[in-house]
């Protein structure tokens, strides 16, 4: 796959620089989305400070860091970002922090096992919707972090393969529960188009009113033809996102409803950003037990109302 003229010299810069290297930094971390942030915390414990820049029901695709936010990811010892341009804003801050030879990933490029979805050279950057792909995701994390602190090297490999084994759980929750919806209502649509690799995992079909990215728009044709594949195959609900506002869902559910077609907001999904902080849903792990159990049940499926481990509902 042609890798962008950003992301290209970017990929492994931190698994061959350590502490000692990044002399110029304060020693944090810096992740730039909440999915990696939270992995991140996991896997490193107590041993690291780790901060991360976009928080809860922000959307990564256009947002602009703060100067204060682009002083900490200019200084921190490491940094971690998801790459395939979901933090396309941040781009140039990215590239000038790798051109002074500070560590910075992208963590969900360079997996070489995964199958991308969309186009080649901007592909879907949503990876951690499908557990199993995250997983590696977990794994590359963990690796850069050895890198970057080799004396506690041992922990963190350790803590990822804890942490892997928990994902690995939730992957087969997921794989159990999402059979049980009714083969005709197999159908998610969303605000934007962020649950393709889900899809793929589970078995669901997904149509997003928007494209990959929030910047793009929906024309009328598409919210059109939305609305009548919504009342001819009778779907019972559509999703909003905590990321994204709910217009264009509610132009929708009008235009079913002007057919006769009654559909329902299925609840609210954690797309591109995770819950509130301290929260179950405010973990990655909470995000995506949210996330399966909403739409499995909405859709006609069974889940356990409180979810994978029954915290949703805390």
């Amino acid at each position: 796959m042609k890798k962008s003229l950003l992301l290209a010299p970017l990929l492994f810069l931190g698994a061959c620089t350590n502490k000692d290297e990044a002399a110029k930094t304060d020693g944090t971390i810096v992740t730039t989305v909440g999915m990696i942030g939270d992995v991140t915390r996991q896997i490193a414990g107590d041993k690291q400070e780790v901060i991360n820049i976009i928080g809860e029901g922000t959307d990564p695709h256009t947002y602009q860091p703060s100067k204060s936010e682009i002083d900490k990811i200019q200084k921190a010892g490491l940094v971690l970002y998801n790459g395939h341009f979901l933090e396309g804003k941040m781009g140039s801050i990215l590239k000038s922090r790798a051109e002074r030879d500070n560590p910075v990933s992208a963590v969900a490029e360079g997996l070489a096992e995964v199958e991308l979805i969309g186009n080649g050279d901007h592909p879907d950057p949503h990876l951690w919707m499908d557990l199993s792909i995250w997983s590696k995701v977990a794994g590359k994390i963990g690796d850069e972090l050895a890198a970057f602190d080799p004396d506690n090297a041992n922990q963190y490999q350790k803590q990822c393969q804890e942490y892997q084994e928990k994902l690995n759980d939730l992957h087969t929750y997921a794989l159990m529960v999402f059979p049980t919806i009714p083969q005709k209502q197999r159908v998610l649509v969303t605000a934007h188009d962020a649950f393709s690799y889900l899809g793929r995992a589970y078995g669901i079909e997904v149509r997003g009113i928007q494209g990959i990215s929030t910047e793009s728009e929906a024309g009328t044709k598409d919210i059109n033809d939305l609305v009548s594949y919504l009342v001819e195959n009778e779907i019972p609900a559509i999703f909003i996102e905590s990321s994204v506002p709910e217009k264009s869902v509610k132009t929708v559910i009008e235009g079913a409803a002007e057919k006769g077609h009654t559909v329902k907001i299925g609840g609210k999904l954690f797309s591109d950003a995770m819950g509130p902080a301290g929260t179950y849903q405010g973990s990655y792990i909470g995000m995506m037990d949210h996330n399966i159990t909403t739409i499995v049940n909405a859709l006609g499926g069974s889940a356990p109302e409180g979810g994978f481990q029954n915290k949703l509902n805390d």
